[in-house]
């Protein structure tokens, strides 16, 4: 399995101002705008960082899963979260030949840790040896980080900020994540059970 963002986040909705705001930069001045472009860089850090751990799309854009075969027969698990739409779903032969699936053979199950794409039919189509199945679709909370659910917006820019005030520490450890940010990205991680459980 392979997910690949096909878009990506567009600039106008990195909340540059508001992480400006938050560090309480000084205003004011002719050069307001220069510490934008790395401000910007590590909002998308903290964007990437924040989805990671949560298993969820922020800022919607469009993705394309390829997979070698269906988690079940009828159903193919979405890696991502909140899915909006599916957008087109081919199947591609060993050699390349691309055949599109007509979009009423399948709906998507909405969930808010664990979506699906699931056949109306009995099952979905065959893939082919050697071949994959191509799943495009639209996932994230908003267009906009205004539009994220306060928490994430909140986790986003304690995040940043602290890769901005530790930008030249290089003895933090590895995954390292303010216990702040952690804590509110709690209840956004998906719970998985063992079999134990």
């Amino acid at each position: 399995m392979m997910l690949v963002e096909e878009t990506f986040v567009p600039e106008r909705a990195l909340p540059v101002d508001a992480l400006k705001r938050h560090l309480r930069l000084g205003r004011g001045f002719a050069e307001d705008d220069v510490q934008d472009e790395v401000l910007a860089s590590f909002l998308r850090a903290a964007l990437a960082a924040v989805e990671a751990r949560t298993g969820k799309a922020l800022i919607r854009r469009a993705f394309l899963l390829s997979v070698r075969e269906w988690s079940a027969g009828d159903v193919q698990n979405l890696p991502i979260a909140p899915v909006a739409s599916i957008l087109g779903l081919d199947i591609v032969d060993r050699f390349g030949a691309v055949t599109a699936i007509d979009p009423v053979t399948v709906q998507l199950e909405a969930d808010a840790h664990f979506p699906r794409l699931k056949s109306v039919t009995s099952a979905l189509s065959g893939i082919p040896s050697g071949g994959t199945a191509e799943v495009r679709f639209e996932a994230g909370y908003s267009t906009e980080f205004s539009g994220l659910p306060a928490d994430l917006q909140q986790a986003v820019l304690l995040l940043a900020a602290h890769y901005y005030e530790y930008r030249d520490e290089t003895a933090l450890g590895q995954g390292c994540m303010p216990f702040g940010v952690s804590s509110l990205l709690a209840r956004f991680r998906p719970m998985r059970l063992g079999a134990r459980a």
